[in-house]
């Protein structure tokens, strides 16, 4: 992927995870991944509507589908080109939320919950620098 790419699939989402929603900004340490929404291995392609900005990319992998933690049916993953963000997914406090079943299989796959996930959000919390955009 080229860096012309990879800077517009950056700039769409603000400079920040199209899942956790932390911004760039609050990972100085290293750069969000630009990962594919499908993966290649199931027909995803390289364009720039199959690319989302990543938080941390090693719990997607490649799955398209969870399992949803309520119901225990297996369901699709969250699609930040396809699908609105506020309608799958909510914050209480730190702890981010599923709606949906999309949304509560997606927070369990990409460990969106890890601790620390978590003590990161409280802390930008306290500090009055977390929105969820």
């Amino acid at each position: 992927m080229d860096a012309a790419t990879r800077r517009l699939v950056r700039k769409r989402a603000g400079q920040r995870c199209e899942y956790c929603r932390l911004r760039q900004e609050h990972e100085p340490f290293f750069r969000f991944h630009i990962d594919h929404i499908v993966p290649r291995q199931h027909g995803g392609g390289d364009g720039p509507q199959n690319l989302a900005c990543h938080h941390e990319s090693k719990h997607n992998g490649p799955n398209l589908s969870g399992i949803d933690p309520r119901t225990r049916r297996t369901v699709r993953l969250f699609h930040p080109r396809r699908q609105r963000w506020a309608r799958h997914f909510r914050f209480d406090g730190p702890v981010m939320v599923g709606r949906t079943a999309c949304g509560r299989a997606t927070v369990a796959v990409l460990a969106l919950n890890h601790p620390d996930r978590i003590e990161l959000r409280r802390q930008l919390i306290a500090a009055g620098e977390f929105d969820e955009g």
